[in-house]
């Protein structure tokens, strides 16, 4: 199979941290034969083709099967062109997008967390996207309001997804919506875990609101590993939570998934990093790298499932370099190192080079 992969270039440290990671798909580091074809998503082009260059590039991932994304810059304007996050993850028909915090070695983590945390939540609907507007009553006051939507559909693969992701890092599913507030609109969501653990009575379930799952977070639930079903921006925020619980934002890839309609097998892939751009660090050469890079190594697994020759090694071997790096104290400033970021991801293709060539000979 010929890994076709489409490069959704970004803004500012973004786009740094990209091209740090595309160091990785050098088909002279990893040996997987590949190729690259981009897109410029920066704001300045985005604002230029009136988003058409995003509908472009949503288009060209939708039919390659896997992208890999820059962090851009979302203006604030209500006029502007907005964040290209949302037209893409339509565009492609996600779904689910995944975050899994996990301990990185050499990093003493937040609340003695130590097992992996996966965030799986809706990639679409819910809060981003809704109708809102804003009336003023008689008696002068301003009122707002937001019409937000989700579909079963959407809920249904959350919770199917994660009971599968549970079943696979042999964890439990853990939290869920306020539904005792919401049973309507978050009850949906609810309902769809409690189908999900029926159909998989061997995955240990802990439905938990919301709230409650915040405070476990930091107070001894996760002496497991936990998958977490969520609400687009319920679990938006949930993962900028455990992320840095394990030391740094920057310390995990985040994964955009478009399923086939029955067997909730991956169609389309997206990867990119869950931070922003860091305007502060442009230029410095101080980010950390890891979570973009780790991102090239999540779409090489998913291009080993779907029979691209040679990607499951390479996929391994980015994982275990780079956490491998910080173990041997190669680390950014985020967490307490002094390397730069070309020089740990130099670092991470010098052991992954090292790695295919002994596995190779063996």
């Amino acid at each position: 199979m010929h890994l076709r992969i489409i490069v959704l270039e970004g803004d500012e440290t973004g786009q740094e941290l990209l091209e740090q990671s595309l160091r990785l798909l050098d088909p002279q580091v990893i040996g997987v034969d590949l190729e690259l074809e981009h897109y410029d998503l920066s704001l300045e082009n985005r604002r230029k083709t009136s988003n058409e260059v995003v509908e472009a590039a949503a288009h060209a991932v939708k039919e390659a099967r896997f992208g890999l994304k820059a962090a851009t810059v979302t203006p604030e304007g209500k006029d502007d062109v907005g964040s290209p996050n949302r037209i893409l993850r339509e565009a492609i028909d996600g779904k689910v997008i995944i975050r899994t915090g996990r301990r990185i070695p050499g990093v003493t983590p937040v609340a003695g967390v130590h097992y992996p945390i996966a965030v799986v939540r809706m990639a679409v609907g819910d809060a981003y996207g809704a109708k809102q507007w804003r009336e003023t009553e008689d008696d002068g006051d301003e009122i707002a309001f937001r019409t937000e939507r989700i579909s079963r559909s959407v809920c249904r693969a959350v919770a199917e997804f994660s009971f599968r992701t549970a079943q696979r890092i042999h964890g439990r599913v853990y939290g869920g919506p306020k539904w005792t507030v919401s049973p309507v609109y978050e009850g949906m969501l609810k309902e769809e875990m409690d189908q999900a653990s029926e159909r998989h009575p061997e995955v240990p379930y802990a439905p938990v609101l919301i709230d409650a799952t915040y405070a476990g977070l930091i107070s001894g639930a996760a002496d497991a590993p936990l998958v977490i079903p969520a609400l687009n921006r319920d679990g938006d925020c949930l993962s900028d939570l455990v992320m840095p619980m394990f030391g740094s934002i920057a310390g995990a890839e985040s994964v955009l998934l478009a399923f086939d309609d029955d067997e909730y097998e991956p169609r389309a892939v997206m990867a990119e990093a869950p931070h922003g751009t860091a305007p502060a660090l442009m230029g410095k050469d101080i980010a950390n790298p890891m979570a973009m890079i780790l991102a090239t190594a999540a779409l090489l697994h998913y291009a080993a499932e779907l029979g691209c020759q040679g990607a499951d090694g390479a996929s391994r071997a980015i994982y275990e370099s780079v956490l491998e790096a910080t173990a041997s104290g190669v680390r950014t400033p985020d967490l307490g190192g002094h390397a730069s970021s070309s020089e740990f991801t130099t670092e991470t293709i010098a052991r992954v080079r090292t790695k295919l060539d002994i596995w190779g000979s063996l």
